[in-house]
């Protein structure tokens, strides 16, 4: 294990810690109708998450999406150190476990969206994120902004935010930041 994996295993026991704490204390909505108004109207596609452990919730701001008119859909886990897929996503739709406990369609009808709302552990101002250590998402975003332009929103209580993720090359960077409190000003410069 290298440095850089050890601080980032460490990080990631501190926040898994600290996000259990604010998760108990938060309130019911999250915060998910305020995420629903930060995806603008030139988006179609956009992948939300189903969450698991203490993750906070976007199913209120994927159901308001989908009332609006966007398609919505949730990732799938193909393997380990491949990118995620997406299968399209509604409030009545059949679901099973997939990887990792996340539930998935039934019959998943495959899509490729443009944003994507990301869970994580732990996020700086910087625009970066720390997930659980397995690269889905970046190696997803990589893939995707390859292609065509892709915003990726990150989703996290506020109180998980970090002053400084460790962070390597093949990190993505997060286009916006929302929490229960609001919209996160990302200082990009870096």
């Amino acid at each position: 294990m290298t440095d850089l994996q050890a601080t980032k295993a460490l990080v990631r026991k501190v926040a898994f810690a600290r996000r259990r704490t604010i998760r108990a204390a938060a309130r019911a909505d999250d915060g998910g109708a305020l995420l629903s108004h930060v995806i603008r109207g030139t988006e179609r596609i956009v992948s939300g998450y189903m969450p698991i452990r203490t993750e906070i919730d976007p199913l209120p701001a994927m159901s308001s999406l989908v009332a609006r008119g966007f398609d919505v859909c949730v990732p799938v886990i193909d393997g380990a150190a491949r990118p995620l897929r997406f299968a399209r996503w509604h409030p009545d739709i059949a679901m099973e476990d997939g990887a990792f406990g996340a539930r998935i369609p039934v019959q998943p009808e495959w899509m490729v969206p443009d944003t994507l709302i990301v869970p994580l552990l732990a996020f700086d101002r910087a625009g970066y994120r720390l997930g659980y250590g397995g690269g889905f998402y970046d190696r997803t975003l990589e893939r995707l902004r390859a292609m065509r332009p892709t915003q990726a929103v990150g989703f996290a209580f506020a109180g998980q935010e970090v002053a400084a993720v460790p962070r390597e090359a093949t990190d993505q960077p997060l286009d916006a930041m929302v929490t229960e409190r609001g919209l996160v000003p990302l200082d990009r410069r870096e």
